[in-house]
C-alpha cells in the first residue's frame, strides 16, 4: 500500500466560499496535506487575510474573485486559476447561502437566492473546472452538501431542495466524467456552528434538543471535516465516486432516546 495517498504536495485545489466559515477550515486542511489554494469569494478584499494566514504557512494561495451566480464570473474564475499555476487538480465547491422562512412565507426570490447559488452555482463552477481537468483526464470535485441532502427540516424549504438537488448532481456528474479520471462526490456535513446558522446557536434548549439527537453528543467541530475533506481530494479516493459522505455525528441514522 502506498504510504503517500493522503499526500497532496504538488496538487492545486480550488476552494469556493473561502473568507470565512467551513470554506477556509477546508481548505486549511487541504494546505496542510501540501496542496497549494485558488481561495473565492465575491469580495476579493474579504480573502486578503486568509491569504497572509496560508502564505505564512508556507503555501501558495491565490485571491479570485467569484459570483457562483454569474456564469461569466464563473468562466473568469476557471480561467484565471488554471493561467495562476497551470492547472486545477481539486475542486471543493463549497461557496453557498441559506434563507431561514416557514415555507409559508417563502418568496419567489428567496427561492431564487438559494437555489441559484447553491445548486445552479455548483454545477457551473463543476462544468468551468470539469473543462479544465478533462485533458488531464484526472481530478477531484468535492461538491459540499448537508445533512439535508438526506434529511428535510422545518423552515429551510429551498436549502434541502438545493442540498437534495447536489447530492443528486453528485450522481450524475460522476457517471458524466468518471470516463476522464475525475472522481465527483459530495461532502455532507451535518450540524457545524457557521456564521450561517450562530443564531441557533445561541438557543441553549436548542443545543440541548439537538445533543439529544446526535449519537456522539456534540454538534461537529470544524476539525471533524478535515480528514473526510482530505479523503476526498486524495488518492486514496481514486475509485470512489458519485457518494455522499456524510460525516454528522450519526444524527442521520434517526436515532432518538428510546422509551421502554
Amino acid at each position: 500500500m502506498d504510504d503517500n495517498l493522503f499526500d497532496l504536495s504538488g496538487r492545486i485545489a480550488v476552494v469556493t466560499g473561502a473568507s470565512r466559515g467551513l470554506g477556509q477550515y477546508f481548505a486549511r486542511a487541504l494546505a496542510r496535506a501540501g496542496a497549494d489554494l485558488v481561495i473565492t469569494a465575491r469580495k476579493l478584499e474579504s480573502l486578503e487575510p486568509f491569504r497572509r494566514e496560508m502564505e505564512s504557512a508556507g503555501r501558495r494561495a491565490t485571491p479570485l474573485e467569484l459570483d457562483v451566480r454569474d456564469c461569466d464570473s464563473i468562466r473568469k474564475m476557471a480561467d484565471a486559476a488554471e493561467a495562476s499555476y497551470g492547472r486545477i487538480d481539486i475542486l471543493v465547491n463549497n461557496a453557498g447561502c441559506n434563507i431561514r422562512k416557514p415555507a409559508i412565507d417563502i418568496g419567489w426570490d428567496d427561492w431564487n437566492t438559494v437555489l441559484d447559488t447553491n445548486l445552479r452555482g455548483t454545477f457551473f463552477v463543476a462544468q468551468a473546472v470539469a473543462k479544465k481537468m478533462i485533458p488531464r483526464k484526472y481530478g477531484r470535485i468535492i461538491n459540499i452538501g448537508s445533512v439535508t441532502s438526506v434529511f428535510g427540516y422545518a423552515g429551510l424549504a429551498p436549502y434541502c431542495a438545493s442540498r437534495g438537488g447536489v447530492k443528486q448532481l453528485t450522481m450524475s456528474l460522476a457517471d458524466d466524467w468518471g470516463p476522464f479520471g475525475i472522481t465527483v462526490n459530495c461532502l455532507a456535513p451535518g450540524w457545524f456552528k457557521t456564521k450561517q446558522n450562530e443564531a441557533l446557536y445561541a438557543n441553549e434548549a436548542w443545543v440541548r434538543y439537538l445533543c439529544d439527537r446526535i449519537p456522539l453528543k456534540r454538534p461537529g467541530r470544524p476539525d471533524d471535516l478535515d480528514g473526510a475533506i482530505v479523503f476526498l481530494a486524495s488518492d486514496a479516493c481514486q475509485y470512489i465516486t458519485g457518494q455522499t459522505l456524510l460525516v454528522d455525528g450519526g444524527i442521520s441514522t434517526g436515532a432518538t432516546k428510546a422509551t421502554l
